[in-house]
This record gives structure tokens, C-alpha cells and sequence, in this order.
């Protein structure tokens, strides 16, 4: 388990100072974290490193997930995708299921805590278990300005029972006659996915992966989803190709709670067709961390042609290597790539290729977007950053009693 001096280095003494000052005025307090899965996926990557430093600064904090079926991922996925504004069938069975899951969910865990931190809309219906000391937040890490009306609606019932709300972007969020607060996610600098490698470790990956690295690399790593439009970075690679001598790497795992993986996995392997230079990576979540690191690494230009995006850590991710990024002006995209100084943002394929081309053609170029994208990353977007901001919110929640003192 990293330590919390471990990130001094990264980010400073003064903020390792901040963050144990901070924690103090929580001292004694709970936090229950809950989401639907340990494995795969930016919350959970988050919340796996997030809530061993909040128990190392004087918070008592634990990680819970919901359980269900397979029939109950189905729908969660529609769920998501509707939220996202994607058309999707959601129909009163649909409801009926989700609601027994929860319910049976309420049932058997322990949801014990002083604050109950409830992540994303899967177990959004356990707030019906809150009891009046308690304060219940609930955290949504995906776009729901455009969400469906019905679904909406159906949600909103639960959301205006927590005490605050909590958004990635501004953008985000949705009238709610409750506090919201804006904190984005982050990057672990010294996780298996993020810290520095040595070079052997990058060679032996792309030996494993049959990669050349004497020519250029284009890598997307992200779920397999339709929202993520694997399909789309095999057109703009073909179109690139047409100009540039490039490989392609589209890597990404499952998650447990993502039923779709497959169905998506087998159009993408058919638009790569027979293609060499098209590699299609499904590593396992278990173990994937640093061959994600790797790959990112060797890269010359990794993409993010997202169609819709919650908030994209793994841009992030790559910034934080200093590699250039072309990516979709999406979601929290642009609170990251910051177009033509940390990135290249594009909304069609075209536009993709025109972006991957320019870099590979001025690589003095896309030397300088990496070395200010790493920088922008260590400003706003670790994690450091994200518990600071997680322990003011804590605080705020006891704003009007005198429990907590600055």
C-alpha cells in the first residue's frame, strides 16, 4: 500500500500538509463508499487508491459494491447509455428489476458510516436506507444533461433524497434542489498504470503484442463500449495510413458491469479485417496496469475518439506519460485537452486523422503538447488533488455544527 509521503515528490511538501491538516478536523468520522464493481472501469480505479489514503490521513473509510445478476447489468448498461442520450428501450420489466436488485441490496448490506458516499446511478436507491445522522452524497461520473426524460425522471425521485450531489464538469449536472459540488476525477501517478517504467519493461510488452517499435503508434486504450467508437479510430487509422507508415493498437478490457463487451468486440474485429497493423488487445483487468502503462508509452499518438464520455480519465492517463493527445471535444475531455496547447480535440473522423497526421509530421510539436499536457495533469488532475477536494467535502457536509472546527 502506497504511503502518502510517497506523493511529496509529485506535488509538494506544502499539499502533503494540507491533506493531514485537513483529515485532523475529520477525525472519528466514517465514510462508506458504494459502486457496482471492484474491477474495470474509472471508478473503480479510483476509489482503489482513494480510500487507502483517506483512512491514512484520519478517515475511517471502507469499499462496498452492489451484487447482481447478469439480467441486472443489462439494464444498468441501458441505463447508462439513456443517460448518456443514446436511444434505448427501457421498459417497465426493465424498472421492476432494477428496483428488487436494489432492494435486496438494502437488505443485506451494511450501509453503516457517518457519510455514505453512493457512486453513480446502479445503487442510486439505496439512499432509502439513510437514517437522520447520516449524510448520503451521491457521486455522478457520467454526462446527464441530455439523459432520457422518462429515466430521468425515474432517477431524479432518488437523487433529491441526498443531502449533495457531486459532478465532474459543469456541463454535467441538471437543476436538483440540492447543494452540488464540482470535483473532478483523477490519476494515481504512482499506481502500475501511471509511474514511470524502464524501457525493458515497455520493449518486452510490445514483443509480447508481435508490435513493431521502429514505426509509428497509434494506440486507444478504453473499454470496448460503442460510446468509446472503436470502429471510428479503425477509420481514422485507415485514413492516416493512406499518408503515414503507422500501426494501431486498440486495447481495453471488461468490465463486470458492462454486458456489451463481446457484441462490440466482434464488429471491431471485422471492420480490422485482416489488417496486420490493426491490433486488437483485450487484456485482463486483473493484470492489465502495466502493459496499459506500457503501450501508452511506446505510443507516438494515442487517441480518444469517444462519442459520448463521462469524464475520460484515461486522457488524462496519457498526458500524464507526456504523449500527445487527439481526442473527441466530448464530455470532460476538454477540461483536459485544451486544444492546441495539451491536445488536439476533434468532433468527426476526419477531423481525427487531420490531428494524428499533424503530430506525426511535427513530432517537435507534438513533443511540446506532451510536455505541457504532463504539467496540466499534475496541476488539476491527481490524486492528491481529488482527496483534498473529497476532505472539503466532507467538511462542508458539517458546515452548520460545531463537531468540526477549522
Amino acid at each position: 500500500m502506497k504511503k502518502l509521503d510517497e506523493y511529496r515528490p509529485i506535488v509538494g511538501r506544502n499539499i502533503i500538509r494540507e491533506l493531514r491538516f485537513l483529515g485532523e478536523r475529520l477525525q472519528g468520522k466514517s465514510v462508506l463508499n458504494i459502486n457496482s464493481t471492484r474491477i474495470g472501469g474509472g471508478v473503480a480505479e479510483i476509489l482503489i487508491n482513494l480510500v487507502p489514503l483517506l483512512n491514512q490521513v484520519g478517515v475511517e473509510a471502507r469499499w462496498d459494491v452492489i451484487s447482481g445478476d447478469p439480467a441486472f447489468f443489462d439494464v444498468t448498461k441501458k441505463i447508462h447509455n439513456a443517460l448518456h442520450g443514446r436511444p434505448e428501450t427501457i421498459t417497465e420489466d426493465d424498472y421492476q428489476l432494477f428496483i428488487e436488485v436494489n432492494l435486496r441490496n438494502m437488505e443485506r448490506m451494511d450501509l453503516g458510516g457517518d457519510i455514505v458516499f453512493i457512486h453513480d446511478p446502479q445503487p442510486i436507491m439505496l439512499i432509502n436506507r439513510k437514517t437522520r445522522r447520516q449524510k448520503w452524497i451521491w457521486r455522478c461520473h457520467i454526462d446527464i444533461s441530455r439523459a432520457d426524460k422518462v429515466l430521468f425522471q425515474f432517477l431524479r425521485e432518488y437523487i433529491i433524497k441526498y443531502d449533495s450531489l457531486v459532478f465532474s464538469s459543469p456541463l454535467f449536472s441538471r437543476r436538483f434542489p440540492r447543494r452540488q459540488f464540482l470535483i473532478s476525477p483523477s490519476i494515481d501517478p504512482l499506481s502500475d498504470k501511471n509511474r514511470e517504467l524502464p524501457e525493458e519493461t515497455i520493449a518486452n510488452v510490445l514483443n509480447k503484442y508481435r508490435i513493431d517499435p521502429g514505426r509509428p503508434i497509434l494506440t486507444q486504450i478504453s473499454r470496448f463500449d460503442y460510446l468509446k467508437d472503436p470502429v471510428g479510430v479503425i477509420e481514422t487509422f485507415k485514413l492516416v495510413k493512406k499518408y503515414n507508415d503507422c500501426q494501431l493498437i486498440l486495447a481495453g478490457n471488461k468490465a463486470a458491469d458492462d454486458p456489451e463487451t463481446d457484441k462490440i468486440l466482434a464488429e471491431v474485429r471485422e471492420a480490422a479485417g485482416d489488417d496486420p497493423d490493426i491490433h486488437i488487445l483485450l487484456i485482463s483487468p486483473e493484470n492489465n496496469d502495466i502493459e496499459i502503462n506500457a503501450l501508452q508509452r511506446a505510443s507516438t499518438v494515442i487517441i480518444q475518439k469517444s462519442i459520448r464520455e463521462g469524464f475520460g480519465l484515461v486522457v488524462s492517463e496519457a498526458l500524464w506519460k507526456a504523449r500527445p493527445v487527439v481526442a473527441s471535444a466530448v464530455g470532460g475531455i476538454p477540461l483536459q485537452v485544451e486544444h492546441e496547447r495539451t491536445g488536439i480535440l476533434c468532433r468527426t473522423i476526419v477531423g481525427a486523422a487531420w490531428g494524428v497526421k499533424k503530430l506525426l509530421n511535427n513530432p517537435e510539436y507534438a513533443a511540446w503538447l506532451g510536455k505541457n499536457g504532463k504539467e496540466h495533469v499534475r496541476q488539476h488532475f491527481l490524486l492528491t488533488r481529488h482527496l483534498r477536494d473529497y476532505l472539503l467535502l466532507f467538511l462542508a457536509l458539517y458546515r452548520d455544527e460545531d463537531i468540526i472546527m477549522l
